[in-house]
């Protein structure tokens, strides 16, 4: 893998400054052609980022396209067919006192981007933003994760064929390359990660009042309750657990189940992953592996508290650890404490909603929610309760949703995107009023005359 040096980044922003100076990318033709050119690019390169997403991460080519190239291609098709529209300056409504005034909204870009992005989706998670920092008519600098090693060197020879290192550049390495990123003044900040990464964000680009959009993660929580269909929830519960082997940051992080149904319902969980993987996982072309032994280690010391009921398998040689359900989990116990990402689901039981809506209300605001049972319970929870998004009788379908933002609130991240809302987050909303010269309202300018009749009509 090729490290990006510090004399590389500062080469890079140079010329990336220069080119935006130039107003080139706020031309709507340009940003239009440039976005139809990279979703050609992510044609050719499909079956290649593919085979190296497998390599790192052992998901099949229908998963990938699923959860990843899909995904980028409706961003891409949404902005394309929608551009012009959003673009638009948009006329509002001026008081009479302002007459004959007129305002307006003019969306422009932001300037120069950073977009750091994880391991999990490696792809999704770092060209879905740059979709909106390229509708928007930024430039954008990428920094993918070193743990995807493979799929970082097909998404850097994409870049480099296909966009000027001044218009669109792609950096690798390690944490010393995050830091002489981020050291740098950019006039955007898109982070994906780990809430504790997301502080060293915030707190970089705090030095230079750079505007940062955090998508972070935390602990989902699950409800199953009465009223709910156990035989799809728990189907679709545990492919919200088990899509890249748990890897993902809304996946259902810990499960609430009503009482009456507990048993029931691990039935139909353990009949549920065994329907979709076969009754030995590890052999399945359709289940991931954990990204790296350090994670398997760590996903594994999350397992001695409670009893196994389901899985607990591990290969640390394939990096594997079986789809695991986990029963007897007490709210202190180290698997409650942290995001799991992993497919490990604690189980505990309840009697009165108002046990789990206090639980989750006393931690952190988590980046999803799903519950299911009837709707109408389903509306006093979400009521009583907050997060970034979430489903009612469904886990992960918010975030296919192009016309949903998708993002966290407090410990879970800020700022929205995909869909028109990427294309807001990498622009300025910048506000103008427009007076003409034959009228000059007098009594704004001293001594000011009428002030009385003024300060009535203006209150």
């Amino acid at each position: 893998m090729h490290t990006t040096t510090k004399e590389d980044i500062e080469r890079i922003l140079a010329g990336q400054r220069a080119f935006f100076a130039t107003h080139q990318t706020k031309s709507l033709s340009f940003r239009r052609e440039q976005l139809k050119k990279f979703k050609a690019a992510v044609r050719r390169y499909e079956r290649r980022l593919s085979e190296a997403v497998k390599m790192d991460l052992h998901k099949s080519y229908e998963e990938f396209y699923l959860t990843e190239i899909s995904m980028v291609y409706q961003e891409i098709n949404n902005h394309t067919r929608h551009l012009r529209r959003w673009a638009r300056p948009q006329a509002v409504p001026t008081p009479l006192h302002l007459w004959p005034s007129r305002s307006r909204i003019v969306y422009e870009p932001l300037g120069v981007s950073l977009i750091i992005a994880p391991w999990n989706y490696p792809f999704q998670l770092l060209m879905n933003p740059l979709v909106g920092a390229m509708a928007a008519g930024c430039c954008a600098v990428l920094k993918s994760s070193p743990y995807t090693p493979e799929t970082g060197r097909v998404m850097g020879d994409l870049i480099a064929e296909t966009f000027d290192e001044q218009y669109i550049a792609f950096t690798q390495g390690h944490r010393e390359v995050n830091g002489w990123l981020l050291q740098e003044r950019f006039d955007l900040i898109f982070f994906t990660g780990s809430p504790a990464l997301g502080k060293t964000v915030m707190r970089a680009a705090a030095e230079h009042l750079t505007p940062v959009i955090l998508e972070l993660g935390g602990k989902s929580p699950c409800i199953v309750d009465t009223g709910a269909n156990l035989k799809v929830a728990a189907r679709r519960i545990a492919w919200g657990k088990t899509v890249n082997a748990g890897q993902t940051c809304i996946a259902p992080d810990y499960l609430f189940v009503h009482q009456s149904l507990k048993e029931a319902f691990l039935r139909e969980m353990k009949s549920a992953i065994e329907r979709m993987f076969g009754q030995n996982p590890k052999e399945s072309p359709y289940y991931a592996r954990i990204v790296n032994r350090q994670a398997l280690e760590r996903l594994q010391a999350l397992m001695q508290q409670g009893q196994i009921v389901y899985g607990g398998e591990v290969d640390e040689t394939e990096r594997y650890l079986a789809p695991t359900l986990i029963d007897g989990i007490r709210a202190g116990d180290p698997v409650m404490q942290e995001e799991i990402f992993g497919p490990i689901l604690p189980v505990i039981t309840f009697d009165d909603l108002r046990e789990v809506t206090g639980y989750v209300n006393r931690n952190e605001k988590p980046l999803a929610f799903y519950y299911f049972g009837s709707r109408r319970k389903a509306v006093e929870v979400l009521r009583e309760t907050t997060s970034g998004g979430g489903c009612i009788n469904d886990t992960l379908m918010h975030i296919a949703n192009h016309h949903l933002p998708f993002g966290g609130t407090g410990h879970s991240g800020m700022g929205k995107y995909h869909g028109h809302d990427s294309f807001l987050a990498f622009s300025n909303r910048r506000a103008l009023t427009d007076t003409p010269y034959w009228f000059d309202l007098p009594v704004k300018y001293a001594p000011f005359r009428y002030f009385d009749r003024i300060k009535k009509w203006l209150g």
